[in-house]
Formats: structure tokens, sequence, C-alpha cells
């Protein structure tokens, strides 16, 4: 299937299979005419590619997973991809952490100014100057 289609049916746009593509996670033939052609498998490789961006990836760690995906049956591989694997689920738990306390600072605050809202409309209004 040539790139609009796989576009289509992944919903990743042409530019980030191009970049995928330029990042080594993805694979195309070319046409005589220079065009980029994708096997049926490249839909689903897609979708697991765009499933690692969105899980906070980068392309480099993204890199260093598909080889497991590509070469299941090698140790080394998955030896590697057991590393990487591990590394990104305990920098993803410090992230979750970081935010999980930036929201309680933020309940704090959220708490002290609900406070101090409730305190400034039950205060009388001020008496109006006379002119």
């Amino acid at each position: 299937m040539r790139i609009g289609e796989l576009s289509q049916r992944t919903g990743a746009s042409p530019r980030s299979l191009r970049y995928y593509e330029d990042q080594g996670l993805l694979t195309s033939s070319r046409s005589d005419a220079g065009q980029r052609h994708y096997s049926d498998a490249a839909v689903q490789r897609v979708s697991f590619i765009r499933q690692l961006f969105d899980a906070g990836m980068s392309s480099r760690v993204i890199a260093t997973v598909l080889p497991c995906v590509d070469i299941p049956d090698d140790l080394d591989v998955a030896e590697e991809t057991f590393t990487a694997m591990t590394r990104e689920r305990d920098r993803i738990d410090a992230d979750i952490a970081h935010l999980i306390e930036t929201r309680d600072a933020l309940d704090v605050l959220i708490g002290a100014n609900s406070r101090h809202r409730a305190q400034l409309s039950a205060a009388p209004e001020p008496a109006a100057r006379s002119s």
C-alpha cells in the first residue's frame, strides 16, 4: 500500500510515517517512480509505534524495543529489550510520582483559593464614598 493508504488506515500523518522511516522504525520499498510502498504488516507496526510514542517513549528508545518484535527468538535481543523496557517503566513511574506531587501541591493551592474566595464573598461590601 502507498503512504496515503497507510496514513488512512492508521491515523498517522504521512509526515509521521516518513519520520518513522527516517528513524528506522518503519521500512518501505520504493517503486521505480520513487513512491513508498508498505506491506499490510505495517498497519500493526505503526499502531504499535504510536502506542509507544503515546506512552512517552522517544524514537531512540522505540528503536531499541522494536527488535524484540522483529526477532522474537534471539535471547540477546530479548535481554536488551527487557533492559530498555524496564528503564522506560522506571522513567514512567518517576514521571507519575512527580505528577502526583504536582497534583497534590495544586490541590493545596485550590483549597487555599477556595477558602479565600469564600472569605471575600462573606465580607461586607465597603461603604460607598460620598461625593
